[in-house]
């Protein structure tokens, strides 16, 4: 079972982009970035979620007119380094991973259709597969689950356990992440949503 924790309160709110949440952990501190228009809300949060520090980023411009739009904002774990990157219609920005120094920029061209970015997780490298994990999901009907799992030893086969599920009354859900490596703290954003909700296991 998961009980709500203190929410963690956002200048703006939550654009109604999937998997609209970025959450990463430093030593004591979580790091949650979320979307809303052209620009990135970055926060860290201590350990009983209060934030100490918030920081808006703008997609750069690029051709055009109008502001783009970002969207999707998330930190790349890398062997030697963490990178921030800002996902738009117009291109693609690196940062240092609390945002302060743009590293890398690549603009579209207008014949460019989309970005759609990949970030896959290196900082946890297994020379096998592990045996079991856990899955958050959630989705626009105000559900969240937790589903375990794990491969049967004998058939080598992933079989799939529903651990927890829940509603977030009045919330069109769009992103969720787990806090921690353990899965026992997970976060949640919701369209024009005004702050990130955390829950914890009791």
């Amino acid at each position: 079972m998961f009980r709500r924790e203190r929410s963690i309160p956002l200048r703006g709110s939550a654009a109604a982009l999937c998997n609209n949440l970025s959450v990463l952990q430093q030593r004591n501190l979580t790091h949650f970035g979320v979307v809303h228009g052209p620009s990135a809300q970055l926060l860290s949060a201590a350990p009983e979620g209060v934030p100490l520090a918030q920081r808006q980023l703008h997609a750069k411009e690029g051709a055009g007119v109008s502001s783009p739009l970002i969207t999707q904002v998330h930190w790349c774990v890398l062997p030697d380094r963490v990178l921030l990157v800002l996902a738009s219609h117009r291109g693609i920005q690196m940062y240092e991973s609390d945002g302060s120094v743009m590293v890398y920029w690549h603009a579209l061209d207008s014949g460019d259709a989309s970005l759609e970015l990949l970030t896959p997780d290196t900082s946890h490298r297994h020379c096998h597969e592990p045996a079991q994990g856990q899955l958050l999901s959630a989705a626009e009907d105000t559900f969240v689950h937790i589903w375990k799992l794990s491969r049967s030893p004998e058939s080598g086969y992933i079989e799939v356990e529903h651990c927890h599920g829940a509603c977030v009354p009045d919330t069109q859900v769009c992103g969720a992440r787990f806090c921690d490596p353990s899965g026992s703290s997970f976060a949640v954003t919701g369209y024009d949503l005004a702050e990130i909700l955390r829950f914890s296991s009791m």
